[in-house]
């Protein structure tokens, strides 16, 4: 396939839809008209060439990238080579690429002094001309600078190309200014993104420059890559567009390895002004068949605005369906209008909301699966606590803290959540927290989204006083309920449980901090540790300041994160903080509530319109 007349831009036509099928059957490869040399085995670049390609073929083992030059200026024969692979391979995958281009990449373009072969997203080059990101983030040779480009013979549905062509776009646009980013801890120059086009279908991208190329270096190869994408494959199901020094890849299936790739697999794309609620319904029939009808054998929770189940799709796909009260009065439009508002809010510290689902007055939300139950399972069980050491609650804290802030600061609009508690706080199968029920309150109809109400929403032990008692909820609501529940991943210990000595654990804590016995409120189980007991004290104060009556004396998310982050930030002595006296002016609780809730044991309070 030797290409000494090439044109802008090479098409490989595939007529199987698996285009890794073919690549690794076939080499793409270029050899431009450049200076040659006499293909001998005694002449100076052929020997060079061969050192060269040994020593690369040894770094495969350990490398998914590697530079190597022989210096041989005497004659005029100084020779640069370089392999890459993607990202997220395995580096026995990359070796084996290495070994086999090394093998036959001589034979593809004899006597020719500059190549480039393309296989299985890999890459290996040599030149006579430098071709070595400049130590000093200068340009970088992108010779030869026409690319390969190889695509899905299908096409999305001509319906809907408009917008499968918006949201690609955003995708790759929002990968190239990843993959270019000048933050050093992302050597690899690598980025990928996924977004939901339809309920059965996520497209996904990656796309990977050289590493060290500077920032400017890595933005212009890969916009220039996206031209060529416009141009050519912007309406097919998967492309690829390969120059000598980046690349770019989308597809309807994933492609890449997620964990492989740690930093970058939880961010997704947020997609403000192109997702649609056609893009997130399912049909009724699907999640019937998904939870087995909504069976009892797949019934994983009693959520406050309905039942939690378990789903499987027909992908193989996990899903968590939650389903909805009946007895909202939204209406339908803003129903649909509410749940694309909250599944654009993204992040790695938020449960998905993947969809939604409307038949008759059955309301339905579909979220991402999130497999180790939720935090309250391990925190309040003495058995289970001893799996929550100090490493996994300061990681469990720090990611409500970043959730928090992307919903408080971040967001647009800001979400004020207002019933953030244990329960509400999942774990995936790494520990790490993922908030749920965010937004839950535009979903299911309650109308304002900060200010004051007089529909009271959340967890009475997770109340501020001033949204308990006058309806009044800011963000610094929200922080007082982060406060609560940082004391009780700290303790093990619910605010109110009558196990206990104590009846309030918020005044509990201020006492012993008055006193100085603070150490008094750890849980046991992580009294062993030495190392961690000025963080978890840290940690104690931190939950003092948030749980205070006085809201303005409540720290803002932004400044709990930086609390949390150095310990040489001074913080301010906490003043008392409240108390289940300081709700005095709510009277009888069976008064608000449409279900008997005995005031000695305090429950979920809600008005009688919206029960939890």
């Amino acid at each position: 396939m030797s290409s000494l007349n090439i044109p802008i831009y090479l098409v490989l036509f595939l007529i199987s839809q698996s285009i890794s099928t073919i690549l690794a059957l076939d080499e793409h490869y270029c050899c431009p008209n450049t200076t040659t040399y006499n293909n001998i085995t005694n002449t100076s670049y052929n020997s060079n060439l061969n050192l060269l390609l040994s020593n690369l073929s040894s770094a495969s083992r350990e490398h998914l990238f590697y530079n190597f030059s022989i210096d041989d200026t005497d004659n005029f024969e100084t020779i640069y080579g370089l392999f890459m692979c993607r990202g997220d391979m395995l580096s026995v995958h990359c070796q084996d690429f290495v070994t086999r281009a090394v093998k036959g990449i001589i034979s593809l373009c004899p006597g020719s002094k500059t190549v480039v072969l393309w296989q299985d997203d890999c890459m290996l080059r040599y030149s006579n001309q430098s071709i070595f990101p400049d130590p000093n983030y200068g340009s970088i040779i992108n010779n030869p600078s026409t690319p390969f480009v190889i695509y899905n013979t299908i096409t999305i549905t001509n319906n809907e190309q408009r917008r499968f062509k918006q949201i690609l776009g955003k995708i790759m646009n929002d990968v190239t200014t990843r993959a270019a980013s000048d933050d050093r801890s992302l050597d690899k120059k690598i980025a990928i993104r996924e977004a939901k086009f339809s309920v059965d279908t996520t497209i996904y991208a990656l796309a990977q420059c050289i590493p060290h190329m500077s920032s400017k270096d890595c933005l212009n190869c890969l916009e220039n890559a996206i031209k060529v994408l416009n141009k050519c494959c912007d309406v097919y199901r998967g492309a690829r567009v390969q120059f000598p020094s980046c690349f770019m890849r989308h597809e309807v299936y994933l492609f890449y390895n997620k964990t492989n790739l740690p930093t970058l697999s939880h961010n997704q794309v947020d997609l403000s002004g192109i997702l649609t609620a056609e893009s997130l319904h399912y049909d009724f029939s699907t999640i019937e068949f998904a939870t087995n009808f909504f069976s009892m054998e797949n019934k994983i929770g009693v959520g406050g605005f309905g039942d939690v189940y378990k789903g499987e799709l027909g992908n193989g796909q996990e899903i968590a369906v939650k389903r909805l009260s009946r007895r909202s009065s939204q209406g339908v439009e803003e129903f649909k209008n509410e749940v694309v508002l909250v599944a654009k809010l993204q992040h790695r510290n938020l449960v998905r909301l993947l969809g939604f689902c409307l038949e008759g007055e059955e309301k339905i939300l579909i979220y991402e699966f999130v497999s180790n139950k939720s935090l309250d399972y391990f925190l309040f069980d003495t058995k289970k606590q001893a799996t929550l050491d100090w490493s996994v609650r300061d990681k469990i804290i720090r990611g409500i803290v970043r959730g928090l802030i992307y919903l408080h600061e971040d967001s647009r609009p800001r979400i004020i959540h207002r019933d953030l508690k244990a329960s509400n706080i999942l774990l995936d199968k790494d520990m790490n927290p993922k908030i749920s029920d965010f937004g839950m309150a535009r979903i299911f109809g309650v109308d304002q989204i900060e200010g004051s109400t007089n529909i009271i929403v959340g967890t009475y032990d997770y109340m501020s006083p001033e949204y308990a008692m006058h309806g009044q909820f800011s963000v610094k609501s929200d922080v007082f309920s982060f406060g609560v529940l940082l004391l009780e991943i700290i303790s093990g210990k619910r605010r109110n449980n009558k196990e206990d000595k104590f009846d309030d654990l918020l005044i509990h804590a201020w006492r012993l901090w008055k006193d100085n016995r603070a150490m008094e409120i750890v849980d046991p189980t992580l009294i062993g540790d030495s190392n961690s007991m000025s963080k978890i004290m840290r940690c104690i104060h931190i939950g003092l300041l948030c749980v205070q009556i006085d809201l303005d004396g409540r720290p803002t998310t932004t400044l709990i994160s930086h609390f949390l982050s150095t310990d040489f930030a001074i913080l301010p002595e906490p003043n008392q903080s409240a108390s289940f006296k300081d709700y005095s002016r709510l009277g009888n609780i069976e008064q608000l509530t449409s279900n008997s809730i005995p005031s000695s044991n305090f429950g979920e309070l809600i008005t009688e319109i919206y029960p939890r």
